[in-house]
């Protein structure tokens, strides 16, 4: 079993990086967000008292960079169902959740080592880590935060047929969860439907977790934070392997 759950989760990380343009491309929006709205923001943040706006909003577009990949990594699905790729896999003597678990690992990773890259950036452009030690506990936040967004892009290209649908829905549904996490702006003293929202937006308890580890500010709290990432995350990959199985070719 684990044999070809590798096999399955070696050729997502060898498409994915074979795309040289694509790999360039999903870099550029983080750095253009750490740089126009770090230090373009910056002064104003400061002015409020909250400190330095660029260590405020790194964990938040780590974040980001991480929903968008791990939820795309499911048109992959869509893809090979139109090229008859997936028809191929599904037919191999290899059991249907072996082939999800193995696609969820496979883009998780490419979304965890995306979201490496771009912490790794956001300390070249100033970011700085409250101590080097905490970003092991965070590297743990961030890959449970890539396993619920690829469990999550897998249940819903599992319902799909088109390429088009995919991307209209998931950016519908990315925005809000990126811009209702906390992500670029703090939590504290919020309106209260804001909050709410934020409550059941499963983002901000990795960017609360990431932030709280990286800097020392907390909204949620570690525990609950991490409670909240693991059962969401527990759920997708449940709902993606219920529905990756009763996929139609």
């Amino acid at each position: 079993m684990f044999e070809k759950i590798y096999i399955l989760w070696l050729r997502q990380l060898k498409r994915y990086w074979r795309s040289k343009p694509r790999v360039i491309g999903s870099l550029g929006q983080p750095l253009l967000f750490l740089l126009a709205l770090g230090y373009g923001m910056g002064a104003v943040f400061q002015q409020a008292g909250k400190g330095d706006y660029l260590d405020f909003l790194a964990p938040g577009i780590i974040g980001m960079s991480i929903i968008f990949t791990a939820i795309f990594s499911g048109i992959e699905i869509i893809w090979d169902r139109q090229f008859g790729f997936l028809k191929e896999v599904l037919v191999a003597p290899m059991s249907r959740l072996e082939i999800m678990i193995g696609h969820t690992l496979g883009g998780a990773t490419v979304a965890f080592l995306q979201g490496v890259v771009v912490l790794l950036l956001s300390i070249a452009v100033g970011f700085g880590p409250i101590g080097w030690i905490e970003i092991f506990p965070a590297l743990g936040i961030m890959f449970l935060t890539a396993l619920l967004f690829a469990g999550f892009g897998v249940a819903v290209a599992s319902r799909l047929n088109d390429m088009q649908g995919f991307q209209l829905i998931m950016n519908f549904l990315i925005m809000p969860l990126f811009f209702l996490s906390g992500a670029l702006f703090p939590l504290e003293g919020a309106p209260k439907m804001l909050l709410a929202i934020a409550a059941i937006d499963p983002l901000s308890y990795g960017v609360d977790a990431l932030r709280g580890l990286l800097t020392g500010s907390y909204y949620y709290g570690l525990p609950l934070d991490i409670a909240a990432l693991a059962g969401a995350a527990s759920l997708a990959v449940a709902a993606g392997s219920y529905l990756f199985s009763k996929i139609q070719i």
